[in-house]
């Protein structure tokens, strides 16, 4: 079979892709990205966001399957490709294993469709099963502290040397003094990630940060910030550049699930803008960046104050 691969929305590395590439050739089919000017057996297209716009040209193929979350929250791989080895010569990644340890999450966050798509946390694949012979894991797991099994496997990525990312975050609130010693005592690519979404959580990163600290790690803490209201979102960001360097914050314009024509409004994109570039970050106050000609975000903050 000649099979054509289309992501959607994302050039971010689909894992999905990865495994179902992996699953075609193993049967002697020919995997390729889609062209469109070449005619395919089948062609599989995976849509992350619901609110992304769909591939709206005509697929030259006899079969076409949709999938991922942006199409069908409830649909997954069938089994024997989903526990497939992923196809990383897709991306030309030569380096770093993709994968997931646990899957679910015990939380209800209104921003978050984990738990509605996947249920509460479970156990998923071990770690030298997603690494296969390689040493730098990057894991998707959405909240793998919450899980027994997934503390286990953060004492077998220890213990075996793996370095990885947990690029989804950790819930500072799950931190313990037991395991912040256990955070410590891994080799991070880079840093370690938490969601700072809400007021509460600042004091909740601030107490994590500490007890890791105790224990050696001297890293970055890349945090994870949600944009809902204006004046709170912009004390939970701002906060940090008071605190130290080593606190990285990263904006995410609020996506209302239930509502796929949603407009983001310009200050979440403008915030996302000045927090998300570092050295702006720390050398301009929102207030004095100047995110397109002749505007000044303390505009937003008048607005505020005749309201």
């Amino acid at each position: 079979m000649n099979i054509g691969l289309l992501p959607v929305d994302s050039s971010y590395p689909n894992l999905a892709l990865m495994k179902i590439s992996a699953y075609h050739k193993a049967r002697g089919d020919s995997v390729e990205w889609y062209n469109p000017l070449c005619c395919y057996d089948k062609v599989y297209i995976a849509k992350v966001f619901s609110f992304t716009p769909d591939h709206g040209y005509y697929i030259n193929a006899d079969q076409v399957e949709k999938g991922g979350t942006g199409y069908d929250i409830s649909k997954n791989l069938p089994k024997e490709i989903d526990r497939a080895y992923p196809d990383y010569s897709l991306y030309g990644i030569d380096k770093e294993a993709y994968g997931f340890l646990t899957r679910g999450c015990p939380n209800r966050c209104k921003w978050c469709v984990v738990p509605k798509k996947e249920g509460n946390i479970s156990p998923y694949m071990d770690i030298e099963e997603v690494a296969g012979n390689r040493k730098h894991v990057i894991l998707m797991d959405n909240n793998v502290l919450a899980s027994g099994y997934g503390l286990q496997q953060i004492e077998k990525i220890v213990s075996m040397g793996f370095r990885v990312d947990f690029n989804q975050g950790l819930d500072a609130r799950l931190v313990t003094d037991d395991i912040a010693r256990l955070l410590a005592r891994v080799k991070w690519i880079k840093r370690i990630r938490f969601g700072c979404d809400t007021p509460g959580q600042i004091a909740e990163v601030e107490r994590a940060a500490k007890l890791i600290d105790k224990y050696g790690f001297k890293g970055e803490y890349f945090l994870y910030c949600i944009l809902m209201d204006f004046k709170e979102s912009f004390h939970r960001v701002n906060y940090w550049k008071s605190v130290s360097r080593r606190f990285v914050p990263h904006c995410q314009p609020f996506r209302d699930l239930n509502n796929p024509r949603q407009i983001i409004p310009q200050w979440q994109k403008d915030m996302a803008h000045w927090a998300d570039r570092k050295e702006l970050y720390m050398s301009c106050d929102f207030k004095d960046f100047t995110p397109r000609k002749g505007f000044r975000c303390n505009e937003y903050f008048k607005k505020i104050e005749h309201e």
